[in-house]
């Protein structure tokens, strides 16, 4: 299985501290941004790794990563979005790099405390399809939410008023290789992109979308107040070296 980080974006809410950088170079404790998302897919035994980028800073991101060696890497990839066109779109430009095979993405600004090898996992195992991972949160408008029908995802809405669940999409998700094919019928939406949900509506729809409950927090870091959470619950899944590193 491959692994993509989408790191596109102009980071509009977060400025100005994107005025001079993309979003997910900025820092999340003591590490950039996008060194979170990297390590995801790492730890879930990923090696071979593309991130897309977009924007005036994107020459950034090979000065920051080069190779991966950081992260033991031999080699990364990179793509580059232009203009704002969406998820969907930017996932559409790594058809080549994964040259057929299952992929896992994670957005570049989606942090977590624990990793997603069973996830990843029980994906390599299913064979086809896709398999999202779902988060109960209290404040499930904000996000794509599951609906279920028993056990089975029936649909997700994207930001409903009245979610009809608790379960929360978040921005991991893998795919077999048909996900290019959907994203090529995929209609721009009322924001003039293509949007990640219809991809994921795709699956529901043909029968193929399964589901992990992913462990220990989420957040993504796209607001001011969600980058300072991000930072402080990184800060204190470290514990007492962290404390002693401030001092």
């Amino acid at each position: 299985m491959k692994g993509i980080v989408l790191a596109g974006g102009t980071g509009s809410r977060l400025f100005p501290l994107t005025k001079i950088t993309n979003k997910h170079l900025l820092p999340i404790f003591d590490k950039p941004m996008i060194y979170y998302p990297i390590q995801t897919l790492v730890d879930a035994g990923i090696t071979d790794i593309m991130v897309v980028t977009g924007g005036k800073n994107s020459g950034d991101f090979l000065r920051l990563l080069a190779n991966g060696k950081d992260f033991g890497l031999k080699h990364i990839a990179y793509a580059y979005q232009e203009g704002e066109g969406g998820i969907a779109e930017a996932l559409g430009l790594c058809e080549h790099f994964a040259a057929g095979q299952p992929i896992c993405v994670v957005l570049g600004d989606n942090i977590i405390e624990k990793d997603i090898r069973g996830a990843a996992d029980a994906f390599r195992a299913q064979g086809r399809g896709a398999r999202i991972l779902l988060k109960e949160v209290t404040d499930a408008e904000r996000f794509g939410v599951a609906e279920f029908d028993g056990d089975r995802i029936v649909g997700i809405e994207e930001k409903p008023k009245k979610p009809k669940s608790n379960y929360a999409v978040t921005g991991i998700y893998m795919y077999d290789s048909s996900v290019f094919d959907k994203i090529k019928t995929c209609k721009p939406s009322h924001r003039n992109e293509l949007e990640i949900t219809d991809v994921n509506n795709a699956y529901v729809a043909e029968g193929t979308m399964t589901y992990s409950f992913l462990d220990g927090w989420w957040t993504d870091a796209g607001t001011f107040d969600s980058l300072l959470r991000a930072a402080n619950l990184v800060r204190q899944t470290r514990g007492p070296e962290a404390a002693e590193d401030d001092e």
